[in-house]
């Protein structure tokens, strides 16, 4: 695998105080990195350091040369008196062919959107064509800060199995910063715990384990995640059923709306 990205013991000091203390991590091609952590750990201070919005006070950060890079928001706000279609919002993200923002649209099952007004777009519609607007840029590494927020359980499902199409089509890395745990879980390949400073990371199955993670989430919510992802180790359609085999499921599929 090709590391796109690596930090080497960042810190970033606000007033003294250590936001991030001694974070090292890489971020490979073709590998889904999921970011977890409470409230006021780090997270965002730490994508800003990725994306190069913020230099860290301390420690480096190595990137490999000319990689591009698209971000998702979490939240996008759009003056509601302003007429704004797909298409022409995804004209604003620069110069581009009406045949490229097709053809991103089409990568994320969009293209009937384009002519949509914006503010008339549900949670999950919105979220697709702020992926393919990201596409427009040919991103070696996909940031996507919370993609699901504000989008029902089957959109989520959607739009998980979505990210991971995309990363296996254009084999590009992604980050994802979540607190949805009980789906992402299913749907990374890495998972780093920041709490400041990197408290655990590995596979998911490792971390739900981790002392440290059960120290800052509970064992509760530690034994319920583990329970999900080793009873729905599977993937869905398109209405949020499963698809194959899955042992319990009909036991524990309730866990999709914890």
């Amino acid at each position: 695998m090709t590391t796109l990205i690596e930090l080497q013991s960042v810190t970033v000091t606000f007033a003294d105080r250590h936001v991030l203390d001694q974070v090292s991590l890489k971020l490979e091609r073709g590998q889904i990195t999921t970011l977890i952590g409470p409230n006021g750990a780090g997270k965002s201070t730490l994508v800003k350091v990725i994306t190069g919005l913020r230099k860290p006070t301390i420690g480096k950060v190595i990137r490999q040369k000319e990689v591009r890079i698209g971000y998702v928001p979490q939240k996008l706000q759009l003056n509601t008196s302003l007429p704004l279609t797909v298409d022409r919002f995804m004209r604003l993200a620069g110069r581009n062919k009406e045949s490229t923002r097709v053809e991103a649209l089409s990568l994320v099952g969009g293209v009937h959107l384009q002519h949509s007004d914006m503010h008339s777009l549900s949670g999950g519609e919105m979220q697709r064509v702020l992926l393919a607007r990201a596409l427009l840029q040919k991103p070696d590494l996909l940031v996507l800060d919370e993609p699901v927020q504000g989008v029902d359980v089957n959109g989520q499902l959607e739009l998980y199995n979505l990210i991971q199409s995309l990363r296996d089509n254009l084999n590009c890395a992604i980050l994802m910063v979540s607190h949805d745990l009980h789906l992402v879980m299913a749907k990374t390949d890495n998972v780093i715990c920041l709490h400041h400073h990197i408290c655990c990371s590995g596979e998911p199955d490792t971390i739900t384990s981790h002392p440290s993670y059960v120290a800052l989430f509970g064992q509760q919510q530690s034994e319920q995640l583990a329970l999900y992802h080793h009873n729905h180790n599977h993937d869905h359609d398109l209405a949020g059923s499963p698809v194959g085999p899955c042992l319990h499921h009909k036991e524990h599929h309730g866990d999709h709306n914890a």
